[in-house]
Parts: structure tokens; sequence; C-alpha cells
């Protein structure tokens, strides 16, 4: 059985409740990688789920750890969360750079995918940084400077753009989304999905291995229910990873 490591979605929010003369706080914690993760172990998939929050000290350090899996899938986790590890923001420890680790990874046969949101690509503020990192060079796709997210509330549709085996079974037409992160196609990449013109799924062979991107969340917000429960959505993710790490 393949093993996936998935990293990311994850997030806690700390509220102020204000009531007149009082308030009082309520923190919570949420995930969204329920469906992404089912997607896969209904093809045939180990996944181990890495929350943002672990993914900081316990995301491989060493080739050795992470040719463990088949495929790593980075979704709203920002390169900060690993280059900035426990050891090295608090106490001023040297650590492996996991940025260069996922290139050297790839370039020597793993399997790359990253999937859009709030700290991928660039992100919220351009806070998602990939942009500067040696992962960039494994990607199909240029990630911006600036603040990538294209919001549409009022939901515009990917379509299919090129034949591939990603898209084998897909219908020409996706659900709606409600956004997606804007990126450059690279040369020698392939786009075989896009949204409003720009790169919506991509993919690109780097020497023994393969990444793949896509632009938009795998759960809510961006991606809102009528994505997340489409008929075809577990398809697309097998189909995905299937190719990369074929």
């Amino acid at each position: 059985m393949k093993r996936v490591l998935l990293a990311g979605e994850s997030w806690m929010s700390y509220t102020t409740h204000v009531k007149g003369f009082d308030s009082f706080y309520t923190s919570t914690y949420e995930t969204g990688e329920k469906w992404l993760k089912a997607a896969l172990e209904k093809g045939g998939y180990e996944v181990d789920f890495l929350p943002n929050h672990l993914a900081n000290d316990e995301f491989p350090f060493t080739m050795d750890e992470i040719r463990k899996y088949d495929c790593v899938i980075l979704s709203d986790i920002g390169a900060n969360t690993l280059l900035l590890p426990g050891a090295t923001f608090a106490r001023s420890e040297k650590k492996p750079n996991r940025a260069n680790l996922i290139r050297d990874y790839v370039l020597e046969g793993g399997a790359l995918v990253m999937v859009g949101g709030y700290l991928t690509f660039s992100g919220v503020d351009a806070k998602g940084k990939w942009h500067d990192t040696a992962v960039q060079e494994v990607l199909p796709v240029e990630v911006l400077t600036v603040d990538d997210r294209m919001e549409h509330c009022e939901g515009v549709t990917p379509k299919v753009v090129k034949a591939h085996e990603v898209l084998e079974g897909i219908p020409d037409t996706f659900p709606d989304i409600l956004g997606y992160n804007k990126t450059i196609a690279k040369e020698g990449a392939e786009v075989v999905a896009e949204v409003e013109g720009d790169p919506f799924i991509a993919v690109m062979q780097c020497q023994k291995g393969r990444s793949a991107v896509v632009t938009t969340d795998c759960a809510p917000h961006w991606a809102p229910e009528e994505f997340c429960e489409w008929e075809y959505y577990d398809k697309l993710w097998q189909n995905i990873v299937n190719w990369a790490t074929s």
C-alpha cells in the first residue's frame, strides 16, 4: 500500500465576545482534511495527517524519513511552518532546511502535490511565502510574490483544457469554487484545467519525480459543499496522486 503524508489543513481560532460591560473568550481547533483523506483512503492509500501545529516539529527532517512516503501533499500550510522549527525559532539551533529536502525528494523520485489555500502558494498577505523556497523549483507553476488570492463569492467554474490521465473519467466542467491562488504556469508544465484563465490543475515531470498543483481548497471555504460532495471528487484526487506516484 502506498503511503501519503498530508501536511497542513488545520487552524485554531480565538474569539473575544463582548456583551455590554463584560467580555469573555472562546477558542476552537478545526481541521479540513477529512474529504481529501477519505478520498485517498478509498483509493487504497495509507494517509498520515500532520496538522500545522505538529508539522512544525514533526514533518520529516531527513531523506530517510521522507522516503517512507510515496507522496507528500502540502495543503494550506505556510513555508515558515517548515522553515522555523521550534529548535531554531526558540533556541537558535541549526536544523535541516525542509524546503530543500522536499525539492531533493522530488528530484530523486518522490511525488509532491500542493493544494490551494490561504497559506499555500503565496496566500493571504503573501504569508504563504513558498516563492523564495526550494519547493518553488519543483512546482509546475510560479508562485507570486504578492497576495495571490482570487476571491470569487459569486462562484467561478474550472474547466478542462487538455486531456491528461489525471482527468481520466472526469467531466470537462467542475462544480463552482469560491476562490483560488493565482499562479503562472512554468515552461515545460502541463496545465490541464483552468479557472478564469489561470492554472487550476497543473502537472510536471521533475527529473525522476513528479509534481502537481490544485490551486483551490480541498475543503471549505473555497471548496463549497457542491465541490466537496461532487461525485467525481474522490476520483479526481485519486487520479492526481496515482499519476504523481507512478
